[in-house]
């Protein structure tokens, strides 16, 4: 569904990601960890085909990002940390707005169930400019998910979030990877990653330092968390 192979971006004289592969089946949810300025938000934004590639290849549902970028792109959804909204269009615009570029049949129902999934009903007619950070969140995954897209990219996606919306949350992306998306998930609260992921993968320099299940990047130390593991093979632990 996601399959990224040597994937490199360059800024300058600077490498922020240094051939970077990677495969996401359908289902699965890849946990995506490292220091502030790991490479991230960059490799997730080449993902989403806002920032090209310096080199490598990107297929969204079989299709090239780089040469079908339309169609590829309209197989994907990506949250930023930062979502970026129209102020003066009403939570429910949105939706229309997304339901259209995205050629959306019917959307009604299922806009009714996310606005009422992510406590956004009594909002629907509220210009986003009115709206809390963790209300944009909300709105931003709502978009997201509108679509039903079989790859999904979310970059700090419990930024602004309650205890109950990081809860609605969890059990929103489960649910999507479920219905057969394949997800990537970036945030530095590495006790949701953990729970949420089948997988993870620590970034550390734009280079991928560790990859697999939990079980197998623990290297025999049976009883190492996520947080443990990532702080040994990025040094980030260290006085």
């Amino acid at each position: 569904m996601i399959e990224v192979s040597q994937l490199t971006r360059r800024f300058d004289d600077t490498l922020a990601v240094d051939g970077i592969d990677m495969s996401v089946a359908p289902g699965e949810i890849v946990g995506l960890v490292g220091v502030n300025g790991a490479g991230k938000t960059t490799f997730l934004r080449m993902l989403a085909g806002i920032l090209p590639p310096s080199s490598g290849r990107i297929e969204i549902d079989g299709l090239p990002l780089v040469g079908d970028a339309v169609e590829a792109r309209a197989r994907l959804a990506f949250v930023p940390d930062t979502p970026s909204l129209f102020d003066t269009l009403t939570v429910l615009e949105h939706m229309v707005f997304v339901a259209e570029l995205y050629r959306v049949p019917d959307p009604g129902p299922r806009t009714d169930a996310l606005l009422e999934q992510f406590e956004l009903e009594a909002k629907r007619h509220a210009p986003a400019g009115s709206l809390s950070r963790g209300m944009r969140q909300k709105l931003a995954i709502c978009c997201a998910f509108l679509h039903e897209p079989p790859a999904l990219l979310l970059d700090e996606p419990l930024t602004g979030l309650d205890p109950p919306g990081r809860r609605r949350m969890n059990d929103a992306i489960v649910a999507r990877a479920q219905a057969g998306s394949a997800v990537i998930v970036s945030s530095h609260q590495l006790e949701f990653v953990e729970r949420l992921s089948t997988r993870f993968v620590i970034v550390h320099q734009g280079q991928v330092r560790l990859a697999g299940t939990l079980e197998q990047i623990r290297a025999g130390a049976d009883d190492q968390s996520l947080e443990d593991v990532f702080l040994a093979a990025t040094g980030a632990g260290d006085p």
